[in-house]
């Protein structure tokens, strides 16, 4: 498989993971287990934001580091997305036109 391009856009990036989820055989798994998985990632993102905070850590817990969660947490989005059949640059400019006209306190 050949690498995502540099400056990929929102859809290339939903096509190259489902491309990646085919070539690696995770097409398989079910939505609740990539929506599962993600809350993982994002689990583990927290903890190396933590790290990278200074809070104390459990020396028990592996290294994670932030940019790798992240770019895990994005994989499974856009995994949970393509399920879904979910446009995510669609998605996020209606909500974003919406959350215009929206009062923030």
């Amino acid at each position: 498989m050949r690498p995502l391009a540099r400056g990929a856009s929102l859809p290339e990036i939903q096509r190259y993971v489902a491309e990646m989820e085919a070539e690696r055989g995770f097409d398989g798994h079910d939505l609740t287990t990539q929506c599962l998985k993600l809350g993982e990632e994002v689990g583990e993102l927290f903890r190396a934001v933590r790290r990278l905070l200074g809070y104390p850590q459990d020396p028990a817990a592996g290294l994670a580091h932030a940019a790798d969660e992240a770019a895990d947490a994005l994989i499974l989005l856009a995994s949970i997305a393509n399920r879904c059949g979910i446009d995510l640059e669609t998605a996020f400019r209606a909500k974003e036109a919406r959350n215009a006209s929206a009062p923030w306190f």
